[in-house]
Parts: structure tokens; C-alpha cells; sequence
């Protein structure tokens, strides 16, 4: 039994011993967890029970963006030691998969991923993970930063979807944790400046507050008009649609260049409608993303290099006994805060 957070059905939270499995392998790593961010599918899987097909059938423990402490090597892992402070990929493939083959393992559909039914998360005191997907840490690398890398790793995705080149200018559409995961990463990847809309000021106020980064509040003036001023009618070089929003994705069209790209990494709840015509007539690149793959190690280079500093974006830290409140906040609050991270004792 170990003591975990426990989404029991939609609605239901709870903080108690649970039976899980943890059998370590050659190939897997033990791991003390430390700090574990609070994602919007976690919340998503609170508040409404189900993500599209992934229906929360049964108790579930959440969390899937985590750091922690290696206390346990199996006998085959070679690249790990007792004592390294890492962080976790949290979607295990089959890698022998043809996607797994061909690199795109983050689309193999039986992919197992923490926190999406039936597969538990990490909001425990303790996990056993496979080696392959365990990444060391840099010395100065926090424990807060490393469960960062998680939501990042879809920025840095999104970013080399869009085939960044050095000058670019780039608008995000919604200033979620992904959108501002999404900003850094197109300026990491060279975009002179990315402008980020949203209606929500507070949120706004944090990214705008990064060198490069303009922000647009929409209920102020339309993104179009906004961005048609600041490229003097061209449109921007790359769009980010990372707000999943109906009216946000068929507003698209307007934002980018002729020839430029759109990069779709919002997901909507629902299939909403595109303005194709918009598209063609432009003849505009289409790139969607799910997830990431093989980004992880970049992200974290990143991070350790003082490139990207993410720590702005953490809104709160809260003990692993109030982890139920940290859901509840995260779901009262989205208007104002960007990431709520859980902290657990050290063993």
C-alpha cells in the first residue's frame, strides 16, 4: 500500500493508502518523488471524469509531471545511480512499435501514460519508472524547474514543428501553461518576438513580463487587427493555436503570413470547425502536435544553460497533505495562476 492522491470518480478526490504495484525491473529506476506540477488533464479528469475517450472508470491516482530522487537502479541500468536527482517522461511505449521505429513514439497507441486511464500517475511518495524515460538532472537544476520539463518538453515540441527561423515572428493564441511553454520556446528557438492573446490580464501580466514577449488582451482588440498592425498587414510567420478554443482556431487564417505556418497544439473538447479556404488561400502549413518526442533532453539542456527560466511561472507550492486543495485552487483560480506544483517529503 502506499499513500497516494486518489481521483475516486468525477469530483472525488482523496489522500489515502491505495494498492499499487511496483515491481522493480533490470531496466527500471526507483524513484523518491519530490515535486509534482498539477496538470489541466489532471484537472480536466477531476472536474468532468473524461478527456475524449479516456474515461475515468475506476479509482485513478493523478499527476504525471514530476522530479524526484533515484533510490533504486535495476541491474541493467547503466547511465543512473543511486542519488541522482531526476526528472520522468511520463508516456512508456512499446518500443518495438513501428512508431517507437520510426521516432514518433508519443503517437503509438499503446502508449502507456501517467494519469491517463487505466494507467496511475505519480502523485505517491514513491514510483518505479523505466531508465530509458529517467532523465539526470543538472546541479542546478531545482526540483520545482525539473517537474517543469514535463509541460515545456510540448512547447519545445511545438516549436520544432513550426521550423523556427532565426528572426521569425510568432503569435500564441491563449496564455495557458502550454501557450507560455510555447512562447519560451519559439524565442529559445530563435523567433525575434512572439506576441501571446488571451483575455486573461493576470496571466498576460506574467508572460508579458519576459524580454520578447508582447501580449495582446483581446477583450481590448482583436488579435487580427493587432497583429496586422505590429507586421504592417503581413502576419505573422508562425501561429500557435494553444488555447483549443472554437472562435481562436477558425481566426487562424487572418493571423499568419502568406506561406507561413500554423501550429495546432490546443485541443479542443469538441470537433470545431476551420476555415479551410482561409488556409488554402494562403497556402499556410498545417503542423499539429501531441505530446513530444525525444525533446527531453533538450529541454532540460536548456533549462540548466540559464536559456529558459521558468520559474516565473509557478503560482504556488503546496504540501503533499494539501494535495486537494491544490486541485481545488487550480480549478478556482485559472484565471490567475499558471502552475501549481505539490511537494513531497523526502524518504
Amino acid at each position: 500500500m502506499v499513500k497516494a492522491l486518489v481521483l475516486e470518480k468525477k469530483g472525488e478526490l482523496s489522500l489515502r493508502d491505495f494498492p499499487l504495484e511496483q515491481t522493480l525491473g533490470p531496466a527500471d529506476v526507483r524513484i523518491d518523488i519530490r515535486t509534482v506540477g498539477v496538470c489541466g488533464s489532471d484537472v480536466h479528469y477531476y472536474t468532468h471524469g473524461k478527456i475524449g475517450p479516456f474515461v475515468v472508470n475506476e479509482p485513478m491516482i493523478l499527476g504525471h509531471e514530476a522530479a524526484g530522487v533515484v533510490v533504486e537502479v535495476g541491474a541493467d541500468v547503466r547511465h543512473l545511480s543511486v542519488g541522482d536527482r531526476v526528472c520522468m517522461e511520463p508516456g512508456i511505449p512499446d518500443q518495438t512499435s513501428r512508431a517507437s521505429k520510426l521516432g514518433i513514439y508519443n503517437v503509438d497507441p499503446s502508449v502507456q501514460f501517467w494519469a491517463t486511464p487505466p494507467v496511475h500517475g505519480c502523485l505517491t511518495p514513491q514510483v518505479v519508472h523505466p531508465a530509458a524515460f529517467t532523465y539526470k538532472l543538472p546541479d542546478n537544476v531545482s526540483f520545482a524547474e525539473g517537474a517543469m520539463v514535463e509541460p515545456f518538453a510540448i512547447g519545445m515540441q511545438s516549436a520544432l514543428r513550426a521550423r523556427i527561423q532565426p528572426g521569425d515572428i510568432a503569435v500564441v493564441t491563449g496564455a495557458g501553461p502550454i501557450g507560455m511553454m510555447t512562447a519560451l520556446a519559439a524565442l529559445a528557438g530563435g523567433c525575434a518576438k512572439v506576441f501571446v492573446a488571451d483575455l486573461a490580464q493576470p496571466k498576460l501580466d506574467i508572460i508579458g513580463a519576459y524580454d520578447g514577449i508582447e501580449t495582446i488582451n483581446i477583450r481590448n482588440k482583436p488579435v487580427a487587427e493587432a497583429i496586422a498592425e505590429a507586421t504592417d498587414g503581413w502576419g505573422a510567420d508562425v501561429v500557435f493555436e494553444c488555447s483549443g478554443a472554437a472562435p481562436a482556431i477558425l481566426g487562424v487564417p487572418a493571423l499568419a503570413r502568406p506561406g507561413g505556418t500554423v501550429v495546432l497544439v490546443g485541443m479542443p473538447v469538441d470537433p470545431v470547425p476551420m476555415d479551410v479556404v482561409g488556409l488554402q488561400a494562403k497556402e499556410l502549413r498545417i503542423e499539429t502536435v501531441f505530446r513530444y518526442a525525444n525533446i527531453y533532453d533538450r529541454a532540460i539542456a536548456l533549462i540548466g544553460a540559464g536559456k529558459v527560466d521558468l520559474t516565473p511561472l509557478i503560482s504556488a507550492t503546496l504540501p503533499f497533505e494539501d494535495s486537494i486543495a491544490a486541485f481545488d485552487r487550480a480549478v478556482e483560480a485559472r484565471e490567475t495562476d499558471v502552475k501549481i506544483q505539490i511537494e513531497l517529503p523526502a524518504s
